[in-house]
């Protein structure tokens, strides 16, 4: 088969782009032709890809992707492509990886009426709808059942055209045998003794992560808590406002912001605890590969994968309507040693007999099945 893929942007450390790269793999490893279109590239560009720079020009980012997807959109017309999957919301896609959140939904639940006259909000809301309108065709593999009544309830969309997919954690993330010598090296590497806590945050986009909220959390641990206690955030994001809180908070000290990584699974074994306290998030496959780990999680609930952590019984989520002091109180119960041991076997337990894995495989399984099906376009 000939396939299409397209999406923006491409940035290493994304949890999109990661999906994108595993599934475009797959696709590869089974015999078919896969030509990325994008309008920006970062980092190595694997050999087995054919990439495709699409120009995009435009002040603001929604004037650029619209500038990609009209540069785009003749291109795909000319490409005589079995099936065109975008990870992106445009129009023009057979298939449609929906890693984002409904962009109309979330609007209007945290804007007033007057954001919705602007032309970002416009721009893409018109680029759902392309993707979610009842008439558009366009199969939808869904990574969140969460976001799905949203989708519905704004667009009209069809049941039969939602695919729920499993999660696809990598294989990497599960804990090898040598793990408590990976974890002793880390800690020796960032200075923290084996006494310390160490928290860890993992995530690009500080801000939306809540970052601040973990700054906030950790300084209102007891005094002689605090004091063995670090956070250490993998990920690449604005730190100037964040190291200003730091600073305001006192916990300076005990902040470690060590950039994008490519060696998350020994940042899991090293830690004590997750931290993910997002203010929105589709899925959060961190929180499955911390589990994967053995590393007890603490999230907030609009984690679209939340629910595992709370299956799994090996954590604590923070509930709707996010609260401050109920954070607070809850990373001072999982920095306590009485329950870790129970939350890390659970963890174990629960990845032994789950399937967290085959996201790639189902999603290159619906891209067959959607480009054998499939109807050319007009």
């Amino acid at each position: 088969m000939n396939l299409a893929f397209c999406l923006f942007r491409f940035f290493p450390y994304g949890g999109l782009q990661r999906d994108f790269l595993r599934i475009a793999r797959t696709c590869l490893q089974r015999g078919h032709r896969v030509r990325v279109f994008a309008m920006s590239w970062e980092g190595e560009v694997p050999a087995e890809l054919d990439l495709h720079l699409v120009p995009a020009h435009g002040m603001s980012n929604h004037a650029r992707c619209g500038s990609f997807i009209r540069g785009v959109l003749p291109l795909l017309a000319q490409g005589g492509f079995d099936a065109t999957v975008g990870f992106n919301k445009m129009p023009g896609l057979d298939i449609y990886y929906a890693a984002d959140t409904c962009f109309q939904a979330r609007s209007r639940e945290k804007h007033g009426p007057l954001f919705r006259l602007g032309s970002r909000y416009r721009t893409f809301v018109e680029l759902e709808r392309s993707v979610f309108v009842p008439s558009a065709g366009t199969e939808i593999l869904l990574i969140s059942p969460m976001e799905k009544p949203k989708f519905q309830r704004c667009y009209g969309t069809p049941e039969e055209r939602f695919h729920l997919l499993p999660p696809g954690i990598a294989p990497d993330r599960i804990a090898p045998e040598n793990a408590r010598e990976i974890r002793d090296e880390v800690r020796r590497e960032l200075g923290v003794p084996n006494e310390d806590k160490l928290v860890l945050m993992v995530g690009s986009a500080f801000k939306t992560k809540g970052l601040d909220r973990a700054l906030r959390a950790l300084a209102a641990l007891p005094e002689t808590l605090r004091r063995r206690s670090r956070l250490v955030v993998v990920g690449r994001g604005e730190n100037a406002p964040f190291l200003r809180l730091a600073r305001r908070l006192a916990v300076e000290d005990r902040l470690h912001l060590l950039g994008g990584r490519d060696d998350v699974p020994r940042f899991l074994l090293a830690a004590d605890l997750l931290l993910h306290p997002a203010y929105t998030e589709n899925t959060g496959t961190v929180l499955l590969e911390a589990l994967a780990a053995g590393l007890p999680v603490l999230a907030t609930e609009v984690c679209g994968y939340g629910f595992h952590v709370r299956e799994a019984q090996a954590g604590l989520l923070v509930s709707e309507p996010f609260r401050q002091e109920q954070l607070n109180y809850q990373l001072l119960q999982m920095l306590s040693p009485v329950a870790a041991g129970t939350w890390r076997e659970n963890a174990l337990a629960y990845v032994r007999r789950t399937d967290i894995f085959s996201l790639p495989e189902k999603a290159a399984d619906l891209i067959e099945e959607t480009a054998r099906r499939r109807v050319p376009r007009a």
